[in-house]
């Protein structure tokens, strides 16, 4: 009899704990705990549980709301940064139910960075994914094969006889099948595969969540990632005049979209700095390529800028549609009839070279007067015959308002120039005299002024020159000269140079 009235006070007590655990937690409780049950046959969750995988098409609605400024008022946000990475914000009307939702948020960029992923319901803070799973297992024929390997499937060769028989390896074009009566077949040329399905692998890149929501009904939320694929960089267009003193410049922004998906109708920001990344693998897989095509964008859609941390922004004022594979170019500034100096140099570091080269004031009063970000300034001028002809194209850094421009364009066919050794002395161990003379030749029927660049070194000092000089550092000389038309010029000087 002990034994019995200790197992019912066991018992008791057992149920005991269990009713007043029921009534001290809420309803929201037991929800959560029920809510997720695996899918079956791909079918999502079957009846009687608070899970909801129904997701409405992609369609944003809006920005994210956090640190989001309305951009151009279009319905979708990107910000590209010049280091082939793009920050994508998005908003999406997803039915819920109260408890762990079972999710599926597909249309995502295929580049995208699983790890970066942010998810926001603006309406209740509670909110919250508590697992993400990103299904990159796209449909393939390699991804079939490996899925059926040690599995049935039926092949049609070459010779178009078909054959079943479980798959035992794959490699080309080629199949290893054994039959069911033991027999192994090896089929050198496959020209179709059957398999009974392709559950299991997707035709686009999804992330899966178990999402928890403390209340049902339908939410709008707010979803940002990082994707990689597209990048953007600036391209200019110099157009001179007849001589060289004035040109009409084009601003450009050529963004290149491979991150796997289009951009409907998207707010458009730009990043020009230099930002700091770590890099880590992502994962690989096929898709399938667009053909790639180049759109040029009307020039009446200018970009406002703005200072932005230690970077500038650059924001287009109406949306725009970036299509997968497709390079598009669209308008940053026009700026005509911009002051500009054609300067020939020689450089004893560049070689016998003179160069040519174009420069400007970047500043408000002459043109364009904007940060301008780095990228390729190409050079144009009309020839007699009123016809454009291409001189030459440079690339060129950051360049913040006020900045000077120096695009090199070329190298002079008529100016040229040959630097000599003409004396050496030895003066003591650690102190010598060298004499050098650069003779300019200008072939051109009109005088030539040229700017002859000398690099010194150690401790020095100039004690002859031919002409006038201007130390630019510690290091550097340079001699402005005019070179007759028809003529020769010759700049000589002697130096001491100390080690």
């Amino acid at each position: 009899m002990g034994v019995k009235n200790r197992l019912l006070w066991l018992m008791a007590a057992f149920f005991g704990v269990i009713f007043v655990f029921s009534a001290c937690f809420p309803q929201e409780l037991g929800n959560m705990a029920r809510a997720y049950e695996p899918a079956v046959d791909g079918e999502g969750v079957g009846p009687g549980t608070d899970v909801d995988a129904k997701v409405q098409p992609a369609d944003p609605i809006g920005f994210l709301t956090s640190g989001i400024g309305g951009g151009a008022g279009g319905v979708l946000e990107i910000t590209i940064y010049e280091q082939g990475l793009a920050l994508v914000k998005e908003r999406r009307k997803i039915e819920l139910k109260s408890g762990v939702n079972l999710v599926e948020y597909g249309n995502v960029a295929a580049r995208i960075d699983p790890a970066s992923v942010m998810v926001e319901d603006p309406e209740n803070r509670d909110t919250a994914v508590i697992e993400q799973n990103y299904e990159y297992d796209l449909v393939s024929s390699f991804s079939l094969l490996e899925k059926y390997l040690d599995r049935e499937i039926t092949v049609t060769a070459g010779d178009g006889e078909s054959y079943s028989g479980k798959l035992l390896s794959y490699e080309g074009n080629g199949v290893v099948l054994e039959e069911k009566d033991g027999n192994v077949l090896v089929l050198q040329e496959v020209l179709k595969v059957e398999v009974p399905d392709a559950s299991g692998l997707s035709t686009k890149p999804t992330l899966v969540w178990q999402l928890y929501s403390p209340v049902s009904g339908s939410r709008e939320l707010l979803t940002s990632y990082l994707t990689g694929g597209i990048s953007w960089n600036a391209d200019y267009a110099l157009k001179s005049n007849a001589d060289d003193t004035r040109a009409d410049i084009r601003g450009w922004v050529s963004i290149d979209n491979r991150a796997g998906i289009d951009f409907e109708d998207a707010g458009l920001k730009l990043v020009s700095g230099e930002i700091n990344r770590v890099y880590t693998p992502q994962p690989v897989y096929e898709a399938v390529e667009d053909e790639a095509v180049a759109e040029e964008a009307a020039m009446e859609s200018p970009f406002t800028q703005e200072g932005f941390f230690e970077y500038h922004l650059y924001t287009l004022e109406k949306p725009a549609t970036l299509k997968n594979n497709q390079a598009k170019q669209i308008s940053l500034f026009s700026a005509d009839s911009v002051p500009i100096k054609k300067e020939l140099i020689y450089d004893s570091f560049s070689g016998d070279r003179v160069r040519v080269f174009l420069t400007l004031q970047n500043s408000e009063e002459n043109g364009p007067g904007m940060p301008l970000p780095g990228g390729v300034f190409r050079i144009y001028k009309t020839d007699s015959a009123g016809d454009l002809q291409f001189l030459g194209e440079d690339r060129i850094e950051h360049t913040p308002e006020d900045g000077e421009i120096r695009a090199a364009v070329g190298t002079s066919f008529d100016v040229t120039a040959a630097r000599t050794e003409t004396d050496y002395e030895r003066v003591s161990d650690n102190v010598e005299r060298v004499s050098y003379e650069i003779e300019l030749t200008n072939s051109k029927s009109e005088a030539q002024a040229v700017t002859v660049v000398e690099h010194l070194f150690g401790q020095w000092e100039i004690q002859e020159s031919s002409d006038e000089y201007e130390k630019i550092d510690a290091f550097t000389v340079e001699f402005r000269v005019t070179v007759p038309a028809k003529s020769t010029k010759t700049v000589s000087y002697k130096v001491e140079r100390r080690f």
